[in-house]
């Protein structure tokens, strides 16, 4: 059945939102040694530098899902260009400490609020048109972020100075940003008719909320703990070089744009099953690469890893946006991805953490077990939440 056409705008527009902030993320991940350089910081002081991104990231998600309730879907656009924007200076001011931390609290600010309008517009397409619009878009942000950094890489290994991709996404978000603004032109709800509506009264049942929030956080946790110690794990378990470890982010990348385009095919009615049998499937490939005695079998463990993890966020997401009040998508999107982004901060220090009192297999089989607590907890909170998954 075709959409009618504000429903196929609002679709589009969640796309290209989604392949904007994919495309800033890709270049990040590919550009952040260049910039820990440019800099002139070490390994403690860029640490030290990202926690920025999270401070800025979590006020900015919660003021958006008011800001978005209150005045429309149309905040999305202009916060896509701010998003570039940020990038671009954090990049031409990071000369010390002080400025890469300033920098990277404007994109913490951008990016959180670009999280929470792109899965806004997502909610709000997939409800009108009853098709999985989350999930792809998810699977689009992937993708994005997969060309992205191959091609920022490439970039830099043609001499390429650091802020030049970082200019070229800057463009790609004005013009990304042009393009959602058309498209939410004349759709229902993209922008706010007279004075601001009744969102700021109506009240947000949150508890339910908090509850898909923790499972998110689970799924986050194990995500972010692969993206971000593969590389390392390659390297000082499996003794593999820089070149081919840097595989390994990028086969998880893909694979999580594989996973979700095709889990978009699936009925709503079915988000129970893909959960917990997602959740199954991440343990599996944790534990797989925890006992992996080379890169060929560890890749694998990460494929089954990215295949499961890949599509439990967006899945959690349609089920809040089936059950929630159009003037209140916006908070509880804010309010889930706020809780869930809590499991992407501490995923990584938790194989820290496992690593110093073990080892990184260990490590590995601590993150398997975050896939298990997952599949155990899937069913109990959905019904202690109440949310109901209601095909259209």
């Amino acid at each position: 059945m075709r959409l009618a056409p504000p429903d196929r705008r609002l679709s589009i527009a969640a796309y290209l939102a989604s392949a904007a902030f994919g495309a800033f993320w890709g270049t990040w991940g590919a550009a952040v040694a260049r910039v820990r350089d440019q800099a002139g910081l070490d390994d403690g002081g860029l640490g030290t530098a990202l926690l920025c991104i999270s401070a800025g990231a979590l006020p900015a998600m919660l003021l958006t899902g008011r800001a978005l309730d209150r005045w429309g879907l149309r905040c999305t656009a202009p916060l896509i260009a701010a998003l570039g924007a940020a990038g671009l200076a954090a990049v031409l001011t990071a000369g010390g400490l002080a400025g890469l931390c300033a920098g990277l609290t404007g994109v913490g600010i951008a990016s959180g609020a670009v999280d929470v309008a792109m899965n806004s517009v997502g909610g709000r397409a997939e409800q009108r048109s009853g098709r999985p619009v989350i999930t792809r878009a998810g699977a689009v942000f992937s993708t994005g972020v997969v060309i992205c950094s191959l091609g920022t890489g490439s970039a830099y290994a043609a001499g390429a100075p650091t802020w030049l991709p970082f200019a070229a996404v800057l463009l790609l978000s004005v013009l990304a940003g042009a393009a959602v603004h058309r498209a939410l032109t004349g759709v229902p709800g993209a922008a706010p008719v007279g004075r601001p509506g009744p969102a700021a009264t109506t009240r947000l049942p949150l508890p339910p909320l908090l509850l898909l929030g923790a499972l998110g956080a689970l799924a986050f946790a194990s995500e972010n703990a692969h993206q971000s110690w593969s590389v390392v794990f390659m390297q000082d378990v499996l003794a593999t070089g820089p070149g081919l470890s840097a595989t390994a982010p990028a086969v998880f990348a893909a694979t999580v744009a594989v996973t979700r385009f095709a889990v978009s095919a699936v009925s709503p009615a079915h988000a129970r099953a893909v959960l917990v049998a997602g959740a199954a499937v991440a343990a599996a490939g944790a534990a797989v690469v925890a006992r992996a005695p080379s890169l060929p079998a560890a890749l694998a463990g990460l494929v089954l890893a990215a295949a499961g993890t890949g599509a439990l966020f967006p899945t959690l997401l349609s089920i809040v946006s089936r059950n929630v009040a159009e003037t209140s998508r916006g908070r509880a999107t804010a309010v889930v991805t706020v809780v869930s982004y809590l499991g992407f901060l501490l995923g990584p220090v938790y194989v820290g953490l496992w690593s110093s009192t073990t080892s990184l297999r260990g490590a590995m089989l601590a993150v398997a077990a975050l896939g298990a607590a997952l599949a155990a907890l899937t069913l109990p909170l959905l019904r202690l939440s109440r949310y109901a998954v209601r095909p259209r």
